[in-house]
Order: structure tokens, then C-alpha cells, then sequence
């Protein structure tokens, strides 16, 4: 079997073509969660917190150009070693907040799923006429 024909069979399985889609599904929906959290939830705990933004968070590890202003994005652009742990909260935030939503889309996907319980076993069908007079005579034969 020659090597492209292995490879089309291959790529034309339904598990790849699966991953394909969960993958474009997957960046599609890590879109809306960051939309959900910068635009929704942050403003928020921001509103919670006294309008605190994570993201400006950071300390300076170098020494500083004179006229550089003491922003984040300006000590970057100047080269200035900066350790940026407001960046970090914010994607750690980030993260949390999607694995919550995955838990609880996963949860109710599986309470959807469960299927309701079987129903009880039905009595066994009742054993034909001719059976129950046979068993009758068996019975009394024994007596």
C-alpha cells in the first residue's frame, strides 16, 4: 500500500475530522471566554476590588532610562527586565474562570446524557394452558 494511499485513509477517518472541528469549535469558544472575562467578569471584580486591574501590576528588576514612563508597555519597549504578575493573575483568573465554565457546560452535558433508568423488568408472560394443566398433573402425580 503506497504511503499517500495510507495517508488519505488516514486523514479522511472520522477521528480526525473530529479533532479538526474540536479544535476550530475550541478556539472559536476560548474567543468567547476571553470576551466573557475582559469584558464581563473583570470590569466586575475590578468594580469588587475598587476598579483594581491585574494587569497593570508589575515590579521593576532593572534600572530605569530617565523620560521612560512607568508603564508596563513603556519599560518593555525601553528593555527594562520587568516581572509582570499583574499579567500572570489575569491569565491565572483567565483560566479559572474557563475551567469553571467547561465544569459546569461538561456537567450539564452529562446530566442531559444520563438516560432515564430502565423500567423494572416485566413479569414473566404468563405460561400457556396446556403448560399449566401438564404442571397440574405433574404436581398431583406426585402426591
Amino acid at each position: 500500500m503506497g504511503i499517500a494511499k495510507e495517508f488519505r485513509e488516514f486523514a479522511v477517518k472520522g477521528n480526525v475530522i473530529d479533532l479538526a472541528v474540536g479544535v476550530i469549535i475550541g478556539g472559536a469558544f476560548g474567543k468567547i471566554v476571553d470576551s466573557l472575562v475582559n469584558d464581563v467578569i473583570m470590569p466586575i471584580v475590578g468594580l469588587v476590588f475598587g476598579r483594581l486591574d491585574f494587569s497593570s501590576l508589575f515590579l521593576v528588576l532593572g534600572s530605569v532610562p530617565p523620560g521612560t514612563p512607568a508603564t508596563l508597555e513603556a519599560l518593555r519597549k525601553a528593555g527594562v527586565p520587568v516581572l509582570a504578575y499583574g499579567s500572570f493573575i489575569t491569565v491565572a483568573v483567565n483560566f479559572l474562570i474557563l475551567a469553571f465554565i467547561i465544569f459546569m457546560m461538561v456537567k450539564q452535558i452529562n446530566r442531559l446524557k444520563r438516560e432515564t433508568p430502565p423500567p423494572p423488568p416485566a413479569a414473566p408472560a404468563a405460561a400457556p394452558e396446556d403448560i399449566v394443566l401438564l404442571r397440574e398433573i405433574r404436581d398431583s402425580l406426585r402426591r
